[in-house]
């Protein structure tokens, strides 16, 4: 079963106004990530401040940061995926780049070192803050998407980029292709162009542009396709569906169809992410056995329920 593991971490915030801002927005990825399946033994939600509220498990700290991480590489499989989400300041002095905490800053190679200890094939860097881009260099490898706000780490200006980022998950817009799951590639694509609107409307130039990186060339891309050299991997990968997290039927029947079908989309989305280490005759074979076998398992529901279409 493909679970989705997924840590928080709101930094520092230089400024009562941005403080306000970024805690907004980390509550707002908590409460998004729950509606589409992840489970609150599967979510840390940590921010600057000291008081612990509702929704924050602890401080955003290096040690609360690798207490976090540590706790995912017990609890996941290796078919599981890790997101991390950094939402604040960062900075950049030309040789290093770094995520501005409480205590000591983070760099790139000190959250490599614990994400290396991650036993998932697969895992969801989003650093939202400024001058974030020499993340996508240092983090980029196989079965890693890495997203940053700029496309330089001189872009040190405070960023749009996180805001846009979480609002994609609240919205229909951002759903593309409206199959109610929000892979992170729709996500990117939908802050993105959220961001240039915004710079658009006040007439500025855009003094942030975002990357992502999925294909391990620690470039990255600012206009990835599901087709194209960056993409791919970020078109498989979300965090759940609105159908995760719907209450089941009571109907003890109709109750195991429903948990069938839902296993079946994880596998379908597990196939997906391991494309390119798969002969292509054989994905294929799998992928229609699997499409296939989704199709027969949702209408069994529809005429269970009564529903007449085919």
């Amino acid at each position: 079963m493909l679970r989705a593991f997924l840590l928080i971490v709101v930094g520092l915030s230089g400024d009562p106004e941005h403080g306000e801002l970024f805690l907004k927005w980390g509550a707002a990825l908590a409460d998004a990530s729950e509606k589409v399946g992840v489970t609150r033994d599967r979510l840390v939600y940590l921010a600057d401040v000291k008081e612990e509220g509702a929704r924050v498990n602890g401080r955003a700290t290096r040690e609360e940061i690798g207490k976090a991480l540590t706790g995912f590489a017990q609890a996941a499989a290796p078919d599981d995926v890790v997101y991390v989400v950094l939402i604040g300041h960062g900075s950049y002095d030309g040789q290093a780049a770094r995520f501005n905490l409480p205590g000591p800053d983070m760099t790139p190679a000190d959250f490599d070192t614990l994400l290396r200890r991650l036993p998932t094939r697969n895992l969801v860097f989003v650093n939202t803050a400024s001058a974030s881009a020499p993340f996508v260099e240092a983090l980029s490898g196989p079965g890693r998407t890495i997203i940053t706000a700029t496309r330089t780490g001189a872009q040190q200006f405070t960023t749009l980029f996180g805001g846009y980022f979480v609002e994609a998950f609240s919205t229909e817009a951002a759903d593309a292709d409206k199959n109610r799951r929000l892979s992170m590639l729709e996500v990117f694509l939908y802050a993105k162009a959220e961001v240039a609107r915004a710079y658009e409307r006040e007439g500025l130039l855009p003094t942030e542009q975002a990357l992502l990186d999925d294909n391990g060339d620690k470039k990255g891309s600012q206009d990835p396709t599901p087709t194209g050299a960056e993409g791919k991997l970020a078109a498989a990968l979300s965090l759940g569906s609105a159908a995760d997290a719907a209450p089941l039927p009571d109907d003890p029947k109709l109750r195991a169809l429903y948990l069938a079908r839902r296993e079946l989309e994880r596998r379908v989305e597990a196939l997906r992410l391991l494309k390119d280490s798969l002969p292509p005759a054989k994905y294929a074979s799998e992928l229609e056995r699997l499409v296939t076998d989704l199709a027969l398992k949702t209408r069994e529901i529809r005429t269970l329920e009564g529903d007449p279409k085919p």
